[in-house]
Order: C-alpha cells, then structure tokens, then sequence
C-alpha cells in the first residue's frame, strides 16, 4: 500500500488552503519514470494548490469520484466523475482544483518537473530543479 503524504510543500502562509491535500505518488512505486501520476484525495472545501502553471509540464486530471471546482484564467467549471481536464504547459493558465461538499479524488498525470512552477495570486515561484520556492523576485524563502 502507498502511504498518502499530507499537506503540501508551499511556505506560510501558502500552504494552509492544501493543508488537508492527501497525495499519494503512484509511478515510482510502481516502477514506472517517463511520468508521473498521483492520485489526489481532497476533504470538502481543501484546495489541490495554489493555482499555479508550468512551464514545463503537460498535466492531465480525471475525477474519480465526488465534485469539485476547477478555477482557472477562464473562471469556475465544475468537475464530475470522468471528467477530464488538460493544462498544456507554458500556457499561462493558472489553475487549481477546490473540492466540493463531499470532497473528491483524482488522479493527475505528468512528466516530472524540472522547470519553473509559476503561481499568479501569490508571491510564489517554484523552481523544481533546485527543489525550492522563491519569492517573485527571485529571492528565497528560508
């Protein structure tokens, strides 16, 4: 069985809206490395992150189960079971997913990051290949 990790990696005070956030990493225990995939599990009202967009990497989501919100540049859809949802990298399409009443699960499918993660409401730039979030400017956080 893979354990889920709770919570999400952000700094304060970024990381409260994901704090619930249940992740569990799937492709590596499996033996597989050209992408990942994770499934997500999400109480009511938990956000998957902050929104966010990568420059980088393609990700593809399919709701498994329960209702959620998708909110993106475009506004709010709402997702379902079997719904899908694309976000082509360097975009710029800022997006997260806020569960609904019930919470949900999805699974989110990827290639590993090694690029920037750039997230438009916050003062938050991830950069994956040295494992760290900056401020905007470029400046760490400690």
């Amino acid at each position: 069985m893979i354990e889920p990790k709770t919570g999400s990696g952000y700094p304060e005070p970024y990381n409260l809206a994901a704090q619930k956030r249940q992740v569990r990493p799937l492709s590596r225990p499996a033996g597989l490395a050209d992408f990942e995939a994770n499934h997500v599990i999400l109480p009511p009202g938990a956000w998957s992150s902050q929104r966010h967009w990568h420059e980088g990497e393609d990700e593809f989501l399919v709701m498994i189960a329960g209702s959620a919100m998708l909110v993106d540049d475009s506004g709010e859809t709402p997702l379902a079971p079997g719904d899908c949802a694309a976000f082509p990298r360097n975009d710029g399409n800022g997006h997260h997913v806020i569960a609904g009443d019930g919470g949900c699960t999805f699974v989110v499918i990827g290639v590993a990051e090694t690029s920037l993660c750039h997230y438009p409401d916050a003062d938050l730039l991830y950069d994956a290949a040295a494992d760290r979030y900056l401020h905007r400017d470029g400046t760490p956080y400690s």
